[in-house]
């Protein structure tokens, strides 16, 4: 095994520890100590590998949205990952609320933008190779942001009203705006041709 393998086996059963603890008592009352003890590793290996245990809860969650993106296919199975994603917040709701009052709303944007903003790109450029397009690189970064803002903060907002709307229903909305505006928006956006060149 690896040296990355061994630190990432470790940072897991660390995170999963911290889970554990998670379900019975509040985050602010959980020690490094009583995590080491659970996963009995000692606290020179927990302090190798994180901070603090505000450290170790961002890597979780963040360690959660890399294996969402990377269980599918995402330009031909972007609702099954959808349904993943809300059946996670729905699972973990306990733990993701403990996280959001933790480190607040834009430490878990943070987190979750990097994964959204891959999903969203790989959407972009599988439909514009789909409609043969060559869209001008800018815009494509653009439109990807703007829709990874909206996404993010959508589902986030989720985590803290979830009866606001329903998986069903969320899904449907998601669905809707990439199949409907997102081929519509790449078709009236500048093209790579449409650049003119330089006067010499």
């Amino acid at each position: 095994m690896t040296h990355a393998e061994n630190s990432l086996r470790t940072k897991t059963k660390l995170a999963d520890s911290l889970k554990k603890l998670m379900m019975h008592k509040p985050f602010s009352k959980i020690t490094v100590s009583e995590i080491i003890r659970d996963c009995n590793v000692n606290r020179k290996t927990f302090y190798y590998h994180f901070e603090d245990i505000y450290a170790l809860l961002k890597w979780m969650f963040a360690q959660d949205a890399i294996n969402i993106v990377k269980e599918y296919d995402l330009p031909s199975e972007y609702r099954e990952a959808l349904s993943f994603v809300m059946d996670y917040i729905s699972d973990n709701s306990y733990i993701l609320n403990c996280i959001f009052d933790s480190v607040g709303l834009e430490e878990m944007k943070r987190s979750l933008y990097p994964d959204i903003h891959d999903i969203i790109r790989i959407c972009i450029d599988s439909k514009e190779e789909e409609l043969g397009l060559h869209i001008k690189e800018d815009f494509k970064n653009f439109i990807c942001n703007l829709y990874t803002e909206g996404f993010s903060g959508t589902l986030l907002k989720q985590i803290k009203e979830p009866d606001n709307v329903s998986k069903e229903e969320a899904i449907s909305y998601y669905s809707l705006i990439l199949n409907v505006s997102l081929p519509s928006v790449l078709q009236s956006a500048p093209k790579k041709e449409d650049l003119q060149p330089e006067i010499q």
